[in-house]
């Protein structure tokens, strides 16, 4: 289990003499989720939740001006958390901006070491490490929309890949409608 605090000192690798990565954490988790299969249930729940535990989350529809550009406050917002929880659903794969998020994050992670916890929601693990069922589905949709842009889609492939081979939580329990 990952607890999170407000102190910079209880992560991993903080020090007296953080990087300027570390001292500019305005959250402390970025939710990155598909919102058709789960803003109105499960990803609401967990963020409800984070917040009465006292955890600043970014949600997007809680956190975006109207009329701001959507791409560069999520970028923003994932480089400026301490961690990502990223909710794979069915429909996750099937969104360019949730596939764009999952590469930031793993990037982050590689980078500054930010901790990455997935959530297989009624997905798993496998479907995603493989690209199978929804995840196939998706993949080929893309593919055959993008077919000039491959080296992208190896990016997803890859991310897809990594986050199912991290430790991560499957719920498989009654959909939240």
């Amino acid at each position: 289990m990952v607890v999170l605090t407000e102190h910079e000192s209880s992560l991993p690798g903080s020090s007296s003499s953080s990087s300027t990565h570390d001292l500019n954490h305005r959250y402390d988790v970025f939710l990155s989720f598909r919102g058709v299969d789960t803003r109105n249930g499960f990803t609401d729940h967990l963020y409800n939740t984070l917040l009465g535990a006292r955890i600043n989350t970014f949600l997007d529809d809680e956190e975006i001006e109207t009329g701001e550009p959507l791409k560069p406050e999520l970028e923003s917002a994932i480089r400026s958390s301490r961690a990502c929880i990223i909710v794979l659903s069915e429909n996750y794969a099937s969104s360019r901006w949730c596939l764009d998020e999952l590469v930031l994050i793993l990037e982050q992670k590689r980078k500054f070491n930010q901790i990455v916890i997935p959530i297989f929601y009624h997905v798993e693990p496998t479907d995603v490490r493989k690209q199978q069922s929804t995840f196939m589905k998706a993949m080929a949709q893309h593919k055959e929309r993008m077919n000039a842009e491959a080296q992208k889609m190896e990016l997803w492939e890859r991310a897809l890949t990594q986050v199912a081979n991290l430790k991560g939580v499957v719920a498989n329990g009654r959909r939240q409608s």
